[in-house]
């Protein structure tokens, strides 16, 4: 699996359906850092919802 270097971006829009742990019940750093955003919902849902409204 890519490493994806996120940290290193100036803003990172996370997709998740809850706060809850994953798995491994490990939490993730990115998930608190300053430079990043929370968007909770499916992903798919979520997304095409955010397209129709920047298309208009």
């Amino acid at each position: 699996m890519p490493v994806l270097e996120c940290w290193k971006g100036e803003t990172t829009i996370v997709l998740k359906r809850s706060m809850a742990s994953g798995y491994a019940g490990v939490g993730n750093p990115l998930f608190v850092m300053e430079n990043t955003r929370m968007l909770f919902g499916d992903a798919n849902t979520t997304m095409q919802a955010v397209l129709k409204a920047l298309r208009g």
